[in-house]
């Protein structure tokens, strides 16, 4: 919908002439970007010094924190804004997952009509076409019945709201074994005697066709390892997960930060090779199962139990290593007080995919009975607080002197290992 420029009902406004709605997907990924853009503006003015009221600016830690709050403000306003674009995406992505799919299925059309020219529409055409149009079918009623979550897509979204890569595969398979089952029961169905049913049948059985139900297997059983090895792992504590804004391809092809990932490229060209050998040698003998040699099916177990390794090592708990009193320069050496700032070093601080502000605000350093919420510290381009390996946080009066244990709680919900320290009064 078109802004108008006129005031409504409070949820739908415009701003320069742009809906902002936040329901339909054009204003929501508008709010989101205007809200973006308003949080980088007030980074940076923070960051070169502006905007800091004058009586704050006397007190580096009160300024500190007040920034720290204003930052975390506007972060959540991006966080929300980006939650009603998630929402209005998953909506509209299921109009554009069916015309992908019957787009293919009209494709599969064409093609079958162009080569059918000089040598004739055969039955195993009419088949083919037939099987596309039942999965098509069958697709746009589970999009229809997962509208509201993807479409589609919405089998193949994780639990962290990216697309999984195994998930995807062994949809793949699935989907490609459905199709060359279908195939042969219209021909089946259309079968004209006795002689051309048990030629078809042979297609079926097992020494043709146990290869490919093998690749079948490896996919599936790839995908429910994966996820049980995940899910055991992040209850644990040995795996951080942040949820991620929204699925998006790249995320077959990368870990959680974004980055491509060897193991998952991989795992996906391999599968793509041989399901693309599979459906050549289906378009060269429709009446049979494709026939693939068991060489292919080692090396789908190859890549999947890689695949399956990389996910076992992958990740950690974090951990601290050691804690000292941040000093500026030209102070004496002393030791930790109530009121002093401290720097917490080690690792896994900020998990993949947590890099966006309103996560950062939800690291959490406990000392003794105390939570110390991180504050964020800008800086051109982004934040010296906190990061993966250095949390700096103010000691609060409310610390009791004496020993008292240290421990990061991450955005993620993983508590780190104890470190003590000692304060004094």
């Amino acid at each position: 919908m078109a802004g108008t420029g006129e005031p409504g009902d409070g949820a739908e406004r415009a701003t320069g002439g742009e809906c902002r709605c936040g329901r339909c997907p054009h204003g929501a990924r508008t709010g989101h970007r205007q809200a973006v853009a308003a949080f980088v503006a007030l980074r940076e003015d923070f960051a070169a010094g502006r905007g800091v009221p004058a009586g704050l600016a006397r007190s580096a830690g009160a300024a500190r924190q007040w920034v720290s709050d204003e930052l975390t403000l506007s972060a959540r306003e991006v966080a929300n804004r980006c939650a009603a674009e998630r929402v209005a995406w998953l909506a509209s992505v299921r109009w554009r997952s069916l015309l992908l799919v019957w787009g293919a299925v009209t494709a599969l059309l064409l093609g079958q009509a162009l080569t059918a020219i000089g040598a004739g529409w055969t039955v195993a055409r009419t088949a083919g076409l037939l099987a596309a149009v039942v999965l098509a079918l069958g697709l746009t009623a589970a999009a229809w019945w997962h509208r509201a979550h993807g479409g589609a897509l919405a089998p193949l979204i994780g639990e962290d709201g990216r697309l999984s890569t195994s998930r995807t595969v062994a949809a793949g398979w699935a989907g490609a074994v459905l199709y060359a089952v279908l195939t042969m029961a219209v021909q089946l169905a259309a079968a004209a005697g006795p002689d051309e049913r048990r030629h078809l049948l042979q297609g079926l059985e097992l020494d043709r066709s146990g290869a490919l139900l093998a690749m079948l297997a490896v996919g599936c059983g790839v995908a429910v390892l994966a996820y049980g090895l995940v899910t055991a792992r992040v209850r644990s504590g040995r795996l951080q997960k942040v949820p991620a804004e929204r699925p998006r391809a790249a995320d077959l092809l990368a870990d959680d930060a974004g980055r491509g990932n060897l193991l998952d490229v991989q795992y996906v060209l391999v599968n793509a090779a041989v399901l693309v050998c599979a459906l050549v040698r289906l378009a060269g003998r429709p009446a049979h199962l494709p026939q693939l040699p068991w060489g292919l099916v080692v090396l789908l177990a190859l890549s999947g139990a890689t695949y399956l390794w990389g996910k076992a090592v992958t990740g950690g708990r974090p951990v601290i290593l050691s804690v000292v009193r941040s000093r500026e320069l030209g102070d004496l050496a002393a030791p930790v007080r109530t009121g002093d700032d401290i720097e917490i070093r080690g690792a896994g601080f900020v998990p993949p995919g947590a890099g966006t502000p309103d996560r950062l605000a939800r690291t959490v350093v406990r000392i003794g009975d105390v939570h110390v919420p991180v504050p964020l510290v800008p800086v051109a381009g982004g934040f010296a607080n906190p990061t993966d390996g250095v949390l700096t946080v103010p000691v609060p009066v409310d610390v009791e002197p004496g020993r008292v244990t240290v421990r990061v709680i991450t955005a993620a919900g993983v508590e780190t290992n104890a470190y003590p320290i000692d304060v004094l009064d």
